[in-house]
């Protein structure tokens, strides 16, 4: 018996070797295509739809990565549906599809970190525990879960950064009071223009006008200064003096003149107002998102792939005045940003839904979005790649931004919260930074989704 198998082998043997690569590369090739739900099921067939807000980034990349998914699906083509410019109009629409008559007509939500939990809480999405999260950034990916479980894949992320005239202060600011020291120190000593021919008339601008704004500028301030505004157990702790000290500081910065510390009108900025401010060289800091430096300094443009469709292009950066200036990580943690993606609970199509969703979040698609498009990736090893190091110099400052970055407070009821710690800021900017003495209470409120 031996000898007739040996026999078999020796006569078969190219054979089995070509079957054996065969099965080999067989499961090579799966481990690359395989969904990271690992679905059994085929992709129903039928148009998928993604609510999304607009597409701020380069080129319109992420219609070019729903064009090459078409091209792959052509059975469950997919098509991108633009809601307000607005995040808050945003929701409103979402939240009103996924309670309305026509609630199956969508079958991906493009949400803001923020809203996870309530679209979660209100059976809006479907959880998907099962997905492959290897290879995503801890932070983006915490903003997908709630309560135990996995509701979406990170789609894009963001944090804060500081903007500064190194022409002016040389070294960057690591915490609030150097960067008071140092806007001092140039403004009390400024002479002549300088050689771009501005001259600075405060220290830094924010983001202070009422809305999400305001949230992340204040609650980025209170972390600098060591305090919270809700603790890891959601107990309310914005009565802490550490807190109450982050306050005091915007209040005092606001107020305080000659030399002035926050530009005034920065009560009335948002990204866009700052980043003009800063560009006309009114003051020496600013912080902003990572897509004020793509104004400021624009990359080079890049030549579209074939067939893509065309978007709004960089502004050629000798059409604006030349800047000297550089970034660094804010003086305390940066509030998270960014958006993620998740199937509608009333999807007609789930299991394409999820396919979708694994090939906007993969690898591939992430360097597409930072290199070609200027979203941040929400996977590390795109930050690792020359081409988008050289293209976007504050790569790696980003990185380690997301990486100590922090999530807003995790509520369902987030909405309220957010516009009643506005309140709350505003009140305290207009007193010194002295709390309102219910503001305990209503933010204990909001937090369960009440307005006191």
């Amino acid at each position: 018996m031996a000898r007739k198998v040996l026999r078999f082998l020796r006569r078969h043997w190219r054979l089995l070797t070509a079957a054996a690569a065969g099965a080999v590369l067989a499961l090579l090739v799966n481990a690359f295509v395989v969904p990271w739900f690992h679905d059994d099921h085929a992709p129903e067939d039928g148009e998928l739809v993604i609510l999304s807000g607009r597409d701020d980034g380069y080129g319109n990349q992420r219609q070019a990565l729903v064009d090459q998914w078409n091209a792959l699906h052509p059975r469950s083509p997919a098509r991108i549906e633009q809601l307000a410019a607005v995040a808050d109009a945003q929701r409103s629409e979402m939240v009103a599809r996924a309670q309305g008559s026509g609630r199956g007509d969508a079958d991906i939500y493009n949400l803001d970190v923020t809203w996870t939990a309530e679209f979660a809480s209100q059976g809006y999405i479907r959880a998907v525990d099962d997905a492959d999260t290897t290879g995503f950034l801890a932070a983006p990916l915490r903003t997908c879960t709630y309560d135990g479980r996995l509701w979406a894949l990170p789609f894009n992320t963001d944090a804060g950064l500081l903007y500064y005239r190194d022409n002016y202060v040389g070294t960057a600011p690591t915490s609030w009071p150097q960067l008071v020291a140092q806007a001092q120190s140039v403004l009390t000593g400024f002479g002549a223009l300088s050689s771009d021919g501005t001259r600075p008339t405060a220290g830094y601008a924010g983001q202070l006008a009422d809305y999400e704004g305001l949230t992340v500028n204040a609650l980025e301030a209170i972390w600098a200064a060591g305090g919270d505004v809700v603790d890891g157990d959601g107990k309310v702790v914005i009565d802490s003096a550490e807190a109450q000290e982050g306050l005091h500081r915007l209040a005092e910065g606001l107020n305080r003149s000659a030399p002035q510390v926050i530009l005034p009108e920065s009560a009335n900025f948002d990204e866009q107002a700052a980043t003009q401010a800063f560009a006309e060289g009114k003051v020496l800091f600013m912080r902003n998102w990572p897509v004020a430096h793509r104004t400021l300094d624009p990359p080079p443009a890049l030549a579209p792939p074939p067939g893509a469709t065309p978007g709004p292009a960089a502004t050629p950066a000798d059409t604006r005045p030349a800047l000297e200036f550089e970034v660094t990580r804010l003086p305390g943690p940066s509030a998270l940003g960014g958006q993620n993606l998740a199937v509608s609970a009333h999807s007609r199509h789930p299991d394409a839904a999820r396919q979708l969703i694994a090939f906007l979040t993969s690898e591939r698609s992430q360097q597409i979005l930072f290199e070609r498009g200027g979203f941040a990736a929400t996977r590390e090893i795109v930050y690792r790649d020359a081409e988008v190091i050289q293209r976007y110099r504050y790569a790696p400052t980003l990185l380690e931004a997301i990486r100590n970055a922090r999530t807003r407070p995790v509520t369902p009821h987030y909405a309220q919260f957010s516009e009643t710690f506005r309140a709350i800021v505003r009140q305290a900017l207009a007193d010194g930074g002295q709390l309102p003495a219910d503001a305990k209470a209503r933010l204990e409120a909001a937090l369960q989704g009440y307005k006191r």
